[in-house]
C-alpha cells in the first residue's frame, strides 16, 4: 500500500509531511455482513463478545473523573 503524505504546516517546525489517510475506501460486502451470531460459535463465546462491547456500561472498573463514591 502506498501511503499518502500530506504537507502541513507545524509550530515551531515550519512546513512537514504528514500521513493522509491510511485505510482501504469503501464498505463491507457480502452475505456476512453483520451476521456476528453466526460467526461465533458457544453461548460463552457470544456473551464475551457482548461484554466486551458494552464494557463501557455494564463494567466495574471506572478511572480518573468517571470514578463514583456511590453507585448510582
Amino acid at each position: 500500500m502506498k501511503y499518502q503524505l500530506e504537507k502541513k504546516e507545524a509550530p515551531g517546525w515550519g512546513e512537514v509531511e504528514v500521513l493522509g489517510a491510511t485505510f482501504e475506501a469503501g464498505k463491507p460486502e457480502g452475505e456476512e455482513v453483520g451476521h456476528w451470531r453466526q460467526k461465533l460459535e458457544s453461548r460463552e463465546e457470544k456473551l464475551k463478545y457482548l461484554e466486551n462491547g458494552e464494557r463501557y456500561w455494564y463494567g466495574k472498573e471506572w478511572f480518573g473523573s468517571e470514578k463514583r463514591k456511590n453507585p448510582a
